[in-house]
């Protein structure tokens, strides 16, 4: 990368340079919904945690819906809804983490919009998630262990996307600093 000679702060994407959804991947506990929130007021911009928007379609739960249905059902669902959110209109996005492990879902968000892969030690991860208990995955094992088990296994898929950010333990700000910048470039 270049060194800049001036004390000019760093470039940052604008509301009025996005033209297409921004949409937010990587594992769970990562910071996807807390992030995309934020990046989305920063920007001006509705913002869309799908999951949210799944269980209020559905009227259960994700826990709800992966016990009644299981995960490739839920899957299914999830690519729909996120089929219907790229539409060229600018948002951000924040999806759970299977979804960009899905080619069709992956092939769609890469093609219609800007894909920013949230990255953080699967230690951070696994202290995150231990806060609440809403992650059907996690349910039934070590939570550091199914993390580490579910990132070897998605990080190809993830590493896909056009931006890698990474989340770390540092404010959340900051890691929207971060995209904001990624985004300007």
């Amino acid at each position: 990368m270049p060194t800049s000679h001036t004390n000019a702060p760093p470039a940052y994407a604008t509301r009025a340079t996005i033209d297409r959804p921004i949409v937010l991947i990587g594992m769970m506990g990562v910071g996807k919904s807390t992030v995309g929130r934020r990046l989305a007021t920063r920007l001006g911009l509705p913002f869309i945690d799908s999951d949210d928007a799944i269980e209020e379609a559905a009227g259960m739960t994700v826990g709800e819906l992966f016990e009644t249905y299981g995960e490739a059902q839920f899957r299914d669902g999830e690519r729909r809804l996120i089929a219907r959110l790229m539409d060229k209109e600018p948002k951000v996005v924040a999806t759970g983490g299977g979804a960009f492990v899905d080619d069709e879902t992956r092939a769609l968000i890469l093609e219609m919009a800007t894909a920013i892969w949230l990255k953080a030690d699967v230690d951070i991860l696994a202290e995150r998630v231990s806060r609440r208990d809403t992650r059907p995955l996690l349910r039934h094992d070590d939570p550091a262990k199914v993390l580490a088990e579910l990132m070897a296994k998605r990080e190809r898929f993830y590493a896909e996307a056009h931006h890698h950010i990474e989340s770390g333990n540092g404010a959340h700000e900051q890691t929207v600093d971060r995209i904001l910048q990624a985004l300007a470039s």
